[in-house]
């Protein structure tokens, strides 16, 4: 279940989302600066000027520091991509060996029934983990799903002395990052680049399906709203996704996980403001909906949809999250950026757990018709307008399993 919020989020002030945001974009450079000027002590210490700082990012700068006992592997994995920042990772350190296991602690409830984005959140940081292995001189052999009496036993990968090997991806580990912003819409994506992209997929059971076209990045986007509006009418999915929202600025440096108002994409005044205005789940929700609508989908250039095989196999869910993380540490050091868009497959796994009408489920079918019950990661790829911030991270030494 998601850590408990209940001390964070006091009654949302009368000021409605779409108010607050219109207000905010209308401000001009000395309004701002007026604005700002009234600051409470409130808003200071919650973070207003503080973006990227304090314990809850302390990871991003610790990430390849001498730790013994191949900590130095996990400071690595934990800056990995994953769903909602819910980090649902735990290591197993031994002499010559790392256990990857799940948290389950951190399942994303309603969001994630089905644990395809936990499993492909935990691919993520094992790509991590397994870049940073030669790095340091150790040659990695890895197993999947060693136990198969223990699903939350996600990895086993015994070490050997080997070869000092530092890939360009490794070097991309800290720089990566989720970027919600504006991507450019005068500067296309190439169809080399995304073959170079397809090329990185190194198993058979994982493929990619670029959507380029108008028609199919016009249904794509269709569907992802849909799906968005659905995601926000489910009381319990939104309520599992606000529980992962990060306004106050003591919970996140202690919690150091979660989405924060910094990582999502909002324009810098609006982004400052949003810590002072406290909003409600439906204020969040609805602000979701248009981010989504009028940045990320209105300024992709292209959309990719990552497929397997056999989608009850937890391996190949595994597999794709390392090949996530391998096209987006490749996109960064190429200039890139990208976001996961996962609203369609949130709503697919919901209305397959839940019993309900395939709305989504359908629509997937005409989109993809030879992949769709296995899509697990949809994203968009473009170049930046600007550089994506920190995210929370919970440090290697807090990730360690005990017993």
């Amino acid at each position: 279940m998601p850590p408990d919020n209940s001390t964070s989020d006091p009654a949302p002030k009368s000021q409605s989302r779409r108010e607050f945001l219109l207000w905010a974009g209308r401000l001009g450079g000395f309004a701002a600066v007026g604005a700002l000027g009234i600051l409470t002590w409130r808003e200071v210490s919650n973070g207003v000027f503080a973006t990227g700082q304090g314990p809850a990012y302390e990871a991003w700068q610790d990430w390849n520091s001498p730790g013994g006992s191949n900590l130095e592997l996990v400071e690595a994995a934990v800056l990995a991509a994953n769903a909602h920042d819910s980090q649902p990772w735990l290591f197993e350190l031994g002499a010559s060996t790392v256990d990857l296991y799940a948290n389950s602690s951190h399942n994303l409830g309603a969001i994630d029934p089905l644990l395809r984005e936990m499993y492909v959140s935990l691919g993520c940081a094992l790509e991590n983990l397994m870049l940073a292995a030669p790095a340091n001189g150790l040659t990695p052999s890895l197993t999947l799903m060693p136990d198969p009496a223990d699903q939350s036993h996600v990895a086993h990968i015994d070490l050997s002395v080997g070869q000092t090997i530092i890939s360009p991806l490794y070097s991309e580990i800290p720089k990566r990052h989720t970027n919600r912003y504006p991507y450019d819409t005068s500067r296309p994506v190439t169809s080399q680049t995304l073959s170079a992209m397809t090329a990185l997929i190194d198993v058979p059971e994982v493929n990619v399906v670029w959507l380029t076209s108008a028609a199919d990045m016009k249904s794509f986007a269709d569907l992802t709203i849909m799906a968005t509006e659905a995601f926000i009418a489910d009381p319990q999915q939104v309520a599992t996704d606000f529980s992962w929202y990060r306004q106050d600025w003591s919970q996140l440096q202690t919690l150091k996980d979660g989405i924060t108002p910094d990582a999502a994409g909002l324009p810098p005044i609006t982004d400052t403001l949003s810590k002072i205005v406290t909003i409600s789940a439906a204020q969040d929700e609805q602000a979701w909906l248009s981010q989504t609508e009028n940045v990320a989908l209105a300024t992709a250039a292209a959309y990719g949809v990552l497929n397997i095989s056999d989608a009850q196999d937890s391996s190949q869910e595994l597999e794709a999250g390392r090949i996530y993380e391998r096209m987006h540490l490749w996109a960064t050091m190429n200039g890139l950026a990208m976001q996961p868009l996962n609203a369609t497959l949130e709503r697919r796994d919901r209305e397959q757990s839940a019993g309900l009408a395939p709305v989504i489920t359908q629509g997937l079918a005409g989109l993809l018709p030879d992949t769709y019950l296995q899509a697990v990661m949809p994203f968009r790829i473009g170049y930046p307008t600007q550089e994506a911030p920190l995210s929370p991270r919970i440090p290697a030494e807090q990730v360690l399993k005990q017993g």
